[in-house]
């Protein structure tokens, strides 16, 4: 037997809650599918969300972003690069990773590591 997941949610609690909601729903450009006054649920993919959860009401802390990387594969890891650059956003350099990717990284207002990578061959 195995789990069947439908939907994945990832929630990461923050204690500059309202800063990183406005990171992942203004430059992000992320759609919102559920919204209360202390926690927001962004779409990634059809089956894969994040939520972002106001530390003050939820009975879990903020980690500061330590430990975390929220990783996100993607077609064209230039122009998103470009993308996220052009957004004021201070994204890394793309770098190429022996494991046949290309990947750069960026944090979240709360100090949460993003990677975006995209493989290097089909």
């Amino acid at each position: 037997m195995n789990l069947q997941l439908k939907t994945t949610n990832t929630i990461l609690y923050c204690r500059k809650w309202a800063e990183t909601v406005d990171f992942y729903r203004t430059l992000l450009e992320l759609p919102v599918t559920f919204e209360s006054d202390w926690f927001v649920e962004f779409q990634l993919s059809d089956t894969a969300h994040i939520s972002i959860a106001d530390e003050r009401r939820a009975g879990i802390k903020s980690s500061g972003g330590q430990g975390v990387t929220l990783t996100m594969q993607v077609e064209d890891i230039q122009t998103i690069w470009e993308w996220l650059h052009s957004q004021g956003i201070n994204v890394g350099p793309i770098k190429s990773h022996r494991w046949g990717a290309k990947v750069f990284y960026f944090f979240d207002p709360e100090g949460y590591r993003l990677e975006i990578w995209s493989p290097t061959s089909p």
